[in-house]
């Protein structure tokens, strides 16, 4: 990813992206943009669930490494995996070992099969904000919640779907990096682009 010659390092943006490029990079390009394709959407949501108990940026600088490890996070492939897989996946240094993430990569690859694949996924998700970005217009990052109503219904009904990894604050994140919620801080240039 490159900074397009409008962007540069001080732009103002959300003070969670810090300094790094990689970080501004995809604050700029893509955190907060909709997604709309529904396998994209699913594989969001998988590497927000590795997220879990560590910083998006250690997701985000082995996310070339996820992809390649889970085949282009292709649900059909994963969801006939087993332990074979699973042991092989535990000594990838590329990507975050933890078993129970990875076999709930598996479940979810499962869960999202049985509710129908990218379409159903994504219509699923997109009808809880009524096809359009929920507008927050926070002024300050201390803002900006960890969870809301919405995030905690949506988890708790992908639960019951099967699948895991998906909590309410998760799914909060999963949501804001979705555009689903529009998150940037109001003097963020990113702000009224998405």
């Amino acid at each position: 990813m490159t900074h397009s010659p409008s962007q540069s390092p001080d732009t103002p943006r959300c003070s969670w992206c810090g300094t790094e490029p990689i970080y501004q990079e995809y604050h700029d390009l893509e955190w907060g943009v909709p997604e709309w394709d529904g396998r994209a959407l699913w594989e969001k949501l998988i590497l927000d669930g590795f997220q879990a108990g560590l910083s998006w940026i250690t997701i985000l600088k082995k996310r070339d490494n996820f992809r390649a490890a889970f085949e282009g996070f292709d649900p059909e492939q994963i969801a006939t995996w087993g332990e074979p897989e699973i042991d092989r996946l535990l000594q990838d240094k590329g990507i975050i070992r933890h078993r129970g993430k990875i076999a709930a990569t598996i479940t979810n690859a499962q869960a999202y099969l049985d509710l129908g694949g990218a379409d159903a996924f994504r219509d699923m998700m997109w009808s809880y904000v009524d096809g359009a970005p929920l507008n927050g217009r926070y002024k300050t990052l201390d803002e900006v919640p960890t969870s809301s109503p919405l995030s905690t219904q949506i988890s708790k009904d992908l639960k019951k779907a099967g699948f895991k990894f998906c909590g309410p604050t998760i799914v909060y994140a999963w949501m804001e990096a979705c555009g689903l919620f529009n998150n940037h801080v109001v003097s963020c240039h990113r702000h009224d682009q998405v």
